[in-house]
């Protein structure tokens, strides 16, 4: 009897490449079919129109596995692809069975423009860490061959395997090539609550808009400065966030409240918040603003955008102007993560299920709370603490983390 037909099966991975077209994994699986043969595991991929397609095979005993070999390595000639065969012995292929049970991590890096410096740097990183490359997933559409004055996005989603061998290190060596490479690397482990996210919290100032809206309020009250500069501080962490508040707000006392409509219309969205929002709500995600600013502001946008809810600091008005004060508990930092766990509580889900993306040193703790909390475009000492930052695109580079390809959107 031919040892190949012995009483044990025979696993081969077959390895194809060449040009793709409809038809050929058809082709293809219609021959190991005629051989009873079983698919253990399946990986194919198409880079401009090129075919890369992997099957791992176990061919019966009751079979001749050298035919087949032969077999499918001429059907692949006629077919236009190279078929690499290759044995695995059953030693090997209990150690990768075995190998299913470890972690699993998703490394999203986020550029205008992936280069090879940054690819090179960031798989480099990971193979120091020890960890194994699975997959590696474009997420962005294709970009243009010839460059415009339109920003672009790029985004590459590596599935990873493994723990890494010093995650302090590893968070340090993510920090040290975002701030080199101009680009954003966000580090999430693979369980079930990162597929399932289904709430997102934005902070308003200087996140979902462009502006701080203290300092516009600031700016009509003739006291723009005194108070930007006092906003700068609060936001870096420097000065207690109510007595800040606090201070600000009594230097708008006077002002007429006919000012608010016209600071709203002229207040800018942020890079990417329209596409963002419109996105989230059409899969289905709840949204809200958790905002140190004021509710007025934090109403026109949920009109504007469709938010689901709005918790910010009430400015008082009294015949028709500021007193100076604000009604009612202060939205800090502390009652931020509160909200952010009410929130989760009022729409039935796990805290592990929301995103809480800021700026500012009064985001923290919500950010700490949050499932994937993000820091966008924040102070130094927000990046340095949060477990996430996207600092080189606008707010949609969210949906990358997600998982969300720009074609889900297109």
């Amino acid at each position: 009897m031919n040892s190949t037909t012995s009483c044990t099966a025979t696993l081969i991975l077959f390895r194809f490449t060449g040009e793709d077209r409809p038809g050929l994994t058809a082709a293809i699986s219609e021959l190991l079919a005629k051989h009873h043969c079983s698919i253990l595991d399946v990986n194919q991929a198409v880079i401009h129109q090129s075919l890369l397609l992997g099957l791992l095979v176990q061919i019966p005993s009751s079979e001749d596995a050298e035919r087949i070999i032969q077999e499918l390595q001429e059907f692949g000639t006629e077919l236009g692809l190279k078929c690499n065969p290759k044995r695995i012995a059953d030693e090997d292929y209990d150690v990768w069975v075995d190998g299913q049970g470890k972690s699993r991590f998703i490394l999203t890096l986020l550029s205008r423009s992936v280069t090879a410096v940054q690819f090179h740097a960031v798989s480099s990183m990971l193979a120091d860490q020890g960890l194994n490359i699975d997959v590696i997933t474009r997420l962005s559409g294709r970009p243009p061959r010839i460059a415009t004055d339109t920003l672009t996005r790029a985004c590459v989603e590596f599935s990873l395997r493994g723990e890494p061998r010093d995650s302090s290190q590893l968070k340090a060596r993510l920090l040290d090539l975002s701030s080199r490479l101009n680009l954003d690397l966000a580090w999430q482990r693979d369980d079930a609550f990162r597929r399932s996210r289904r709430v997102v919290a934005l902070d308003m100032d200087s996140t979902l808009l462009q502006a701080e809206v203290i300092d516009e309020l600031a700016k009509e009250a003739g006291v723009g400065e005194e108070v930007s500069a006092i906003t700068e501080a609060a936001m870096r962490g420097e000065l207690d966030f109510d007595e800040s508040l606090r201070k600000r707000v009594q230097s708008l006392a006077g002002l007429s409240e006919s000012v608010l409509p016209k600071i709203a219309e002229r207040l800018v969205l942020t890079e990417g918040a329209e596409r963002l929002l419109t996105t989230l709500r059409r899969f289905g995600y709840r949204t809200a603003i958790l905002s140190g600013g004021f509710t007025y502001f934090g109403n026109y946008l949920q009109k504007r955008l469709a938010i689901d809810h709005v918790y910010a600091n009430e400015l008082e008005i009294i015949d028709g102007k500021l007193t100076g004060r604000v009604i009612g508990p202060i939205v800090n930092a502390q009652r931020k993560a509160a909200l952010l766990d009410q929130l989760a509580s009022e729409e039935g889900v796990d805290r592990k299920q929301c995103i809480a993306i800021g700026d500012g040193a009064n985001d923290l703790p919500m950010l700490a709370r949050a499932g994937l909390g993000i820091a966008f475009h924040a102070k130094p000492v927000v990046r340095l603490a949060a477990e996430h930052q996207v600092s080189t695109m606008g707010l949609d580079a969210v949906l990358y983390l997600l998982g969300v390809r720009d074609r889900d959107i297109a």
